[in-house]
Order: C-alpha cells, then structure tokens, then sequence
C-alpha cells in the first residue's frame, strides 16, 4: 500500500481511458503494470436522422465523469489527491467519421463505426484500391459523403477518428497511432505510414471536385507505439479533470483503437497469435505471417500498434440481442417479486445454454440490432425462427443465442481458414467471456481452435492503452512492445484455455449451415419491416 501511495505521488503511473459503444473505463497502473485503480462512466450512443451518434458533449462530460470516478478511488484506496500521472494513453472504438473545419468545429454530428450508410464508396474505393474497405472505416465515410455531394466536405481542414479527436484537444497534436490509422486508411506495413499509392489514386479520383485539400492534408499523423505524441496542455489538464487537480506537462502516447488495445491487453500482437473481443460488437484479430492471397469483403487488414499486417473479421452485432432478452427475463423475475442480481441472471441463463442441443435443436436466431457488412445487410432486424418441430426449450433457446452472437464472425474465420491462416494461440476478452465457462466454450467450438483466457482479461482496452502509455514512459533503449509485454507484463500471467469439443464443433456448423441458409429471412424482414 505505501510502494503505492509512493509511485501515485510521484507520478510512476500509467493511466489508460478507453470509450467502448456502452462504457467509458479508466485504468491506472503503477510501475509494475498492475491495475491500482479504475473509473467509469455508462453511455450509449443513440440513433439521430438515421446516424449511429454520440454527441459532443456526451463525449466531454462521459471523459471527465470516468476520470473522476478514477480519481476518487486513488483517493478513497490511497488517500491521495490525483495531481500527475507518468504518462496517459487515449482509446476508443475505431473508424468513424469526425470532420472539422479550420476552426476546429465539427462539421456534422460524429458518424460512429455503427452505421452502415457507406455501401457504395467502400465497393468502389474497394476496386480501386484493389484492398478491401469496409464500409464503417473514415475514407468510405469521407467519399460516401463526397458522392452524396455533402455541402460540409469542401470546408474539412481535419479528419479523425474518436480516440485522435480527445487526444488532439488535449495535446494540441493531430496524430493517431498506427493501429488506429489503419482503420482511417490503409497503411503500408513497411512504412507503418499511409498507402502513397493509394493515397495518389485516391487523390485523383476526387480531383475533378476541385476541393482545396487533398487526403495526405487532412488525414492525422501516424505515429507507432512507444513514440512521443505530446504531452497534456494547461487547456487539456483543465478539460480532463475539471477539478483543478490534474497538472500539465503529463505525457501521452499515441491514441490507439480498441482493436490495438485488444492486441496488447492480450499479448497477441506477435504473429500466428490472435485475439477475439467480444461486446456489444465482436472481432477477431490474426497477426499474419503473409499477405492473403487475393482482397476478401469479409476481412479487413489492420494493423497492430507497431504497424504489422492483421487480418479482422468485425462483426457489428453480438451480445446486444442477448442482453435484450436476459432483460425480457429480468421483468418476469420483477413480476415474481423476486430480486435477483445481474451477473447472477445471466450465469444463470449462460450455464442453461451448456444443458442445450450442440445444433440448437434446430433453433435460428439474427442478432442484428444494426446492419452487417459481412452477410451484406444495410440494417438490422433481430429475429428468432423456429420450425413447428424444433427443440425449444430454455437451454436451446439461450444456446442459440450465444451462437448468434458468434454466427457472423464464423463466417468471416472459416475464410482464413481456407487461406491457411495458422494461429498458435488465440485469447478471449470481454463481456462475453464473463461467466466462466460458456462464451469461452461456444467461441472455441466456432472457430474449431482453443482459445484462452488470461487473469487480466477483465481488465480490457482501458488496461491495454495504458500498457502502451506506460511502454513509451519506461521502456529500455532498444526494448520492442513484444519484449516489453513478454517480461515486464505476462511474465508470470495465469492463462486459461480450453479446447474445442468435436461435438460442439459439429453441433456448431449444422448451426451454422442452417444460419447462413436463412440468411435470406433476415433480409426480407429489413425490407418490409420499417
């Protein structure tokens, strides 16, 4: 406790701030890289004009709430007011778009990674560029609103993304991590900088618009992990902690995007290592060993915070659905009168999902509260199908469910698997993985490989972005992420693993053929229910 209060006060921390789609958390490490104390603040983005959106100022009192909130447990566990910090990294949710004019204004409302209004620049971009863009990542979004002749685009001085956008107004510096920047652009992994090629052909497509900037202007600076991204201004200490508290001077990383953060939270940013984070949305990340083959719409190359290639498989939707109906479930228990807490309903619910059929008993459900680029479906309609003579039940219906939730990201895996993409090891985190057992179970009987679970999952993005914080703040001359994650952070880490069960995995893809057979349903219903 006093070694603590010792490195608080002296400012040998870490603070890593991480803005998920349902949670802002804050994680402040110490100088061996453990969690000393957290905060967090609860928001959700709301559907505006047809736009997935988070206002300004959900974003400014969201950040100060969560800091606060940080603040007061150092205080209340320690007994230390909060006045410096060794070094603070910012993460977010990737892509989107954030466009100001030179004045810094934001031009229209914050287009989040949600929203699924891109179709036509990122197929076109796509074939262009001869490299797949997804429809949520910031140059679709730009272009989209070049080819629907937006008014706003001529007057963009910068182009960002959530995580660039706070730390450029706390700094002062417009740059991303590379990580980040990938999903803005696409990078060159010998570079770890902007594709030239297709930033030129990018510029010659709008050159007959005649706007004054061109993509190289306005895009962030990309930086890597361990750089130098500035450090806190007198405005900025004064944005973050309200209070006064806070001083100037702290340095900050380079802002990296939840999938970077997930990388590095799991130490899976070597190659053949990969990594899956499922919440509100889900991904998969594999560290390449080589190029794939040829572009595929289902997969995105991104890449880790030091700029090596990954293959994504995002999926938009995944535990939304699920806890829609563990709420439905929660109104019934309230009519009984009963009182029970949230993490005992859903083990509950979860552990009677393990009692089900490995197929569901013939069960189909879409989880699609929003649209999903890979089954090509511009908007969401959850729905639940069954047959007159499906086995339906509590534990087939929750088991469905679950596999919901994992049957888009199957899809997009069995593609590297095809391609002959090895992966030696594959972590888990997120709410998913929460009751012991179940999500890790379902999610290694998907992708037919063992997937593990480290003591620090629970910890996330927020511990991964300071991880980063605190390798530019302390690491040695020479010393890569890699060797610094190895010795410094999971040198003595405790990993859990389970291995994928044969009749799962057959139960699995009978699910899984049935799902993408009714497909088709799913898209009827987005057409005629409006």
């Amino acid at each position: 406790m006093e070694q603590t209060k010792i490195a608080i006060e002296s400012g040998k921390t870490s603070l890593g701030i991480e803005f998920g789609s349902t949670r802002i958390k804050a994680v402040l490490v110490d100088d061996t890289n453990k969690p000393i104390a957290s905060g967090s603040h609860d928001w959700e983005n709301r559907l505006e004009n047809g736009i997935w959106t988070y206002s300004l100022e959900d974003i400014w009192t969201g950040l100060q709430d969560c800091y606060a909130d940080m603040a007061a447990d150092v205080k209340n566990k320690y007994g230390v007011t909060l006045t410096t910090i060794g070094a603070i990294g910012f993460s977010a949710m990737m892509h989107g778009y954030m466009a100001f004019n030179a004045d810094g204004e934001l031009l229209v409302p914050f287009r989040t990674w949600r929203n699924s209004i891109t179709g036509k620049a990122a197929a076109e971009l796509t074939e262009l560029f001869n490299f797949n863009i997804p429809e949520r990542w910031s140059i679709a979004h730009l272009y989209q609103a070049v080819l629907n002749g937006e008014e706003h685009v001529g007057n963009i001085k910068y182009l960002t993304t959530l995580a660039g956008y706070i730390h450029w107004k706390l700094t002062g510096e417009f740059v991303l991590g590379v990580g980040e920047a990938s999903g803005m652009f696409p990078i060159d992994s010998k570079t770890r900088n902007y594709n030239s090629d297709m930033i030129e052909k990018f510029n010659s497509l709008i050159a007959p618009k005649g706007f004054e900037w061109n993509i190289s202007d306005i895009l962030p600076k990309v930086l890597i992990a361990g750089d130098s991204a500035g450090t806190l201004t007198e405005e900025g200490a004064k944005l973050l902690d309200p209070s006064g508290n806070l001083q100037a001077g702290i340095p900050l990383c380079p802002p990296e995007g939840d999938a970077g953060t997930g990388m590095t939270a799991t130490n899976s940013i070597t190659k053949r290592t990969g990594n899956v984070s499922a919440g509100t949305s889900v991904f998969a990340m594999v560290v390449l060993e080589k190029p794939l083959e040829k572009a595929y719409p289902e997969i995105d190359i991104v890449t880790t915070p030091v700029g090596d290639d990954v293959a994504m498989v995002h999926v938009n939707n995944c535990t939304s659905d699920i806890n829609a109906w563990v709420n439905i479930f929660r109104e019934f228990a309230e009519e009984l009168g009963v009182e029970i807490s949230t993490p005992k309903l859903y083990d509950l619910l979860y552990f009677k999902a393990l009692e089900g059929d490995a197929d569901c008993g013939g069960l189909i459900s879409y989880n699609y509260f929003s649209g999903e680029n890979i089954t090509h479906m511009a908007e969401g309609r959850p729905l639940f199908v069954r047959t007159p003579d499906s086995k339906f039940n509590l534990a087939n219906m929750m088991r469905t469910h679950l596999y919901s939730a994992l049957g888009t990201l199957k899809l997009g895996m069995d593609i590297l698997a095809k391609e002959n993409v090895e992966i030696d090891k594959m972590f888990g985190h997120g709410g998913l993985f929460k009751t012991k057992d179940v999500g890790q179970k379902f999610m290694a009987a998907a992708m037919n490989t063992p997937v593990s679970l480290m003591e620090t999952a629970g910890e996330g993005g927020a511990w991964g972005i300071a991880l980063l914080a605190s390798y530019m703040r302390a690491k040695d001359d020479g010393e890569t992420l890699t060797d610094f994650l190895n010795n410094k952070v999971f040198a003595n880490g405790e990993v859990y693993t389970l291995s994928p069960d044969a009749d799962d995995v057959n139960g699995f893809n009978e699910f899984a053929e049935r799902y993408s057979k009714g497909l088709p349903i799913e898209k009827a219903a987005v057409e005629n229910m409006k």
